[in-house]
């Protein structure tokens, strides 16, 4: 069939199960398997302490995610956390919480990984003090187009690096696992188990979980997802779970507690040891793919926001329009890509891009993820009569976990952070003003049905 007119075309289900669990693992198996664990190794007294908090960390994930299926089979839309909020809270809250994502959650994440590829590529071809930025920002144009051309190519392009990313941390966990430690590790100072601090732990195991949220935002393409939402965040969890809980026993195996927690690149050190020099470029390479991997799977997410979005505010219709040759939100990608590309300017002035990001972005996240995972009361309770295709186990235990644990993280990322933080929050603040160009809808958004594989 031709393609819809520009003004017409609609997201269509064109991902599967398989799709949209491969871009899940993408999205959140990344650099932080390679730089977090020699952190959580310094916040824990014991080898168990050490993995049990890796499991307890996929668990509360696991909540985190049984409770976005619910939501995301009940209200599937391209708009994914944008369309949640906006049922339960009204289109004004809605509204802020797509600025923020489209200024400061998404656009910032985009940044961060882009600033971690960069940091890698510029040890292998350095180009001055500006080196790692312009590695970013051309990394960003580079998959930003991709996504622009369409969500096939992107789609392709995200499986092919997904599975080269999952075969070396394979890699990685079958050398720690059968490997023998006998060439020694490295020179390390034990840390007292008095500075043992569990809970900060659990912020860089969570945060290390991060961006398996960004499932939500595939339902509006993903084919029968009210019925498939469930499994694709709820076996694409299950697989982050064991991946990391494997790497961490192999790194664990090898190095040691106090190996883990004297070395800065963890599995560079684990695999000089059980493999060579050899070891160290398969270790490399896997830094750049799964660099790579979250970027493009972070750029294809986050611009659905920016289509959801335009539908509630009249001066950002052209952002909105879904680009029905390449089944992709195209002007949305351009925006998203601009937006980026200016925190990494500001990010360039700064002594770690990527630790700025990271602060500048986790206040604002946690904030609204809580307020997702409140959604899922507000929503119970305004419609108890409703037939959900999902619902979440347990109830309502296991959104109240979810929600302490959002409570916790936000506190903490205020706390803990620096004044990239304050920027953020002034950001999100800056935002207030684009309430007053809202549009007078009867529907609080585009419906949860529109898309030409779904009747309305």
């Amino acid at each position: 069939m031709p393609a819809p007119p520009p003004s017409q075309a609609k997201p269509d289900g064109v991902l599967s199960v398989f799709d949209a669990i491969t871009i899940m693992v993408g999205l959140v198996v990344g650099v932080g398997i390679f730089k977090t664990p020699s952190i959580v190794a310094a916040n824990v007294s014991s080898e168990w302490a050490f993995l049990a908090v890796w499991v307890a960390g996929g668990l509360i994930t696991l909540v985190g995610a049984l409770c976005y299926a619910e939501l995301a089979a009940a209200e599937p839309h391209a708009g994914g956390e944008y369309h949640f909020l906006s049922r339960a809270y009204g289109r004004s809250f809605a509204m802020l919480f797509g600025w923020a994502r489209c200024t400061v959650i998404q656009t910032g994440a985009i940044a961060g990984v882009a600033f971690m590829l960069g940091d890698y590529i510029t040890q292998i071809f350095p180009l001055g003090p500006y080196g790692s930025a312009i590695y970013a920002a051309l990394a960003v144009l580079l998959f930003t187009g991709i996504n622009i051309i369409g969500t096939a190519e992107s789609k392709t392009l995200q499986v092919l690096v997904t599975f080269i990313e999952v075969a070396a941390l394979a890699a990685i966990i079958l050398f720690g696992l059968f490997g023998t430690s006998d060439a020694g590790t490295p020179a390390i100072q034990p840390l007292p188990v008095e500075t043992a601090a569990l809970g900060t732990a659990m912020i860089f195991v969570l945060l290390t979980f991060g961006g398996w949220n960004e499932a939500a935002y595939l339902t509006g393409e993903l084919n029968d997802a009210p019925r498939n939402i469930a499994k694709v965040l709820t076996l694409g969890t299950l697989i982050l779970i064991g991946l990391y809980t494997l790497a961490n026993l192999a790194l664990l195996s090898i190095l040691g507690l106090d190996g883990l927690r004297g070395s800065e690149a963890v599995a560079a050190d684990m695999m000089r040891i059980v493999a060579g020099p050899a070891g160290e470029v398969i270790v490399t390479l896997a830094v750049v793919i799964a660099a790579v991997s979250t970027l493009n799977a972070t750029i294809f997410t986050g611009a659905r926001v920016f289509y959801a979005m335009a539908q509630d505010l009249a001066i950002l219709r052209w952002i909105g329009i879904w680009d029905g040759r390449g089944k992709s939100p195209a002007n949305g990608q351009i925006a998203q890509g601009i937006i980026a590309l200016a925190l990494i300017a500001m990010g360039a002035f700064t002594r770690d891009g990527f630790k700025a990001m990271v602060d500048y972005t986790a206040p604002v996240f946690w904030g609204f993820l809580l307020m997702v995972g409140m959604a899922l009361f507000v929503l119970r309770w305004r419609h108890p009569e409703r037939k959900l295709p999902y619902r979440v186990p347990l109830y309502p235990f296991t959104p109240i976990v979810f929600c302490l644990t959002c409570l916790y993280m936000l506190h903490a990322s205020i706390k803990y952070t620096g004044t990239a933080a304050l920027i953020g929050l002034a950001v999100l603040a800056a935002g207030t003003p684009i309430l007053l160009f809202k549009r007078k809808l009867a529907d609080p958004v585009v419906a949860a049905s529109s898309r030409h594989d779904i009747p309305s």
